[in-house]
C-alpha cells in the first residue's frame, strides 16, 4: 500500500521516550509523520530545490548551521560559537547577540551528563532537554552527573571532564551498531575523583549551590527502532544527489537508516522535500 506524498519543509525529528523506546515523528510542512511505523517500508525522498530559513522563513540558496539563512546565522545568539562551545559563553561580558534569548536559554539550569553513544562521552544540555538530547545523539544509556546554574558553568565542568573522556560522538560508529556496555555509574565515580581539584576550584569561584553533583538518579537506557545496522555507513547529500530511495531499516539519533545509506534529517532543516512511502 502506498501513502500519499507529503511535500514541504522538513525539520528536526521530534522524539519521545516510551518504555525506553525512542519514538520519532518527522515534521514535513504542516504534517507530523510517525516514523517508527514506516520501518520496513520503501521510502523515496526528493529535495524540491527550495530552502527556507528555519528562523525567519526567507528563501535561501544555502543553509547555514542546520537550517539558517546567512543573515540569521550572523545575527542570532543561537548560532554563536558558544552554542557549540559553552565554555565560551560571553553573556556575562555584556556581548551576547541577544541578551533576552540568553536569559531564557543560557541562564537556566543545565545538566552535565555521561552518555554511551559510540563509547563514553561527556555532554551538556538544558534541564528541559532531558532525554531529548540523549536520543538525538544516539546514546543507548545516559547518566546525569551535575546540575549547574547556567550554560557557562556547564561548559567549564565539561571542559574539565573532556581531558579524560571524549566529548563527541563518532556518528559513523554510532550507526554501525550498539556500543560496548559500560557501567556509567562506576565511570562517573572514577571521573569525579580525577576531576576533583578542578571541580573544587569551580565551586569556590561560582558557589557550592551553582555546581551540584548528582548521585541519586539511575542510568537511563534507550532502545532505538533499528531492524538492521549497516556494515558500511554511506551518507546521502541532498545538495549533490536530490533523491534518496531505499528501505527504511532503522532510526537512530537524527538519522534515517536505509538499506542504501543514511541521512541526517537535522542537517536538512528548512529543505523542501517530497516524501512517498510504499509497503
Amino acid at each position: 500500500m502506498s501513502i500519499s506524498a507529503l511535500v514541504g519543509p522538513v525539520a528536526k525529528m521530534k522524539t519521545q521516550l516510551v518504555d525506553d523506546l525512542a519514538v520519532y515523528s518527522m515534521p514535513i510542512g504542516d504534517e507530523l509523520l510517525g516514523m517508527n511505523a514506516l520501518i520496513g517500508r520503501t521510502l523515496r525522498m526528493e529535495f524540491r530545490q527550495q530552502i527556507n530559513c528555519v528562523h525567519c522563513g526567507r528563501l535561501t540558496k544555502k543553509s547555514f548551521n542546520q537550517g539558517y539563512c546567512y543573515p540569521c546565522f550572523q545575527r542570532l545568539a543561537q548560532c554563536d560559537i558558544c552554542i557549540m562551545s559553552p565554555e565560551k559563553c560571553h553573556y556575562f561580558e555584556g556581548t551576547c547577540r541577544e541578551p533576552e534569548w540568553g536569559e531564557s536559554h543560557c541562564l537556566i539550569d543545565h545538566i552535565v551528563y555521561l552518555a554511551n553513544s559510540s563509547g563514553v562521552k561527556v555532554g551538556i544540555t538544558r534541564g528541559t532537554q532531558v532525554p531529548t538530547r540523549w536520543i538525538d545523539q544516539g546514546a543507548v544509556a545516559a547518566l546525569p552527573i551535575f546540575r549547574v546554574s547556567n550554560r557557562l558553568q556547564s561548559g567549564l565542568v565539561e571542559t574539565l571532564y573532556k581531558s579524560h573522556v571524549a566529548d563527541k560522538t563518532s556518528w559513523q560508529a554510532m550507526l554501525k551498531g550498539e556500543p560496548d556496555e559500560v557501567d556509567l555509574a562506576a565511570r562517573r565515580d572514577e571521573l569525579f575523583e580525577l576531576c576533583q581539584p578542578g571541580l573544587k576550584e569551580l565551586q569556590e569561584n561560582h558557589g557550592l549551590q551553582a555546581i551540584q553533583a548528582i548521585s541519586d538518579i539511575p542510568v537511563q537506557h534507550i532502545h532505538f527502532p533499528v531492524e538492521t545496522y549497516p556494515f558500511k555507513v554511506k551518507s546521502f547529500n541532498l545538495d549533490k544527489v536530490p533523491v534518496v530511495e531505499g528501505t527504511l531499516i532503522g532510526i537512530k539519533g537524527q538519522y534515517l537508516i536505509f538499506d542504501t545509506g543514511v541521512i541526517n534529517i537535522r542537517k536538512y532543516a528548512g529543505y523542501h522535500i517530497e516524501l512517498r512511502s510504499e509497503s
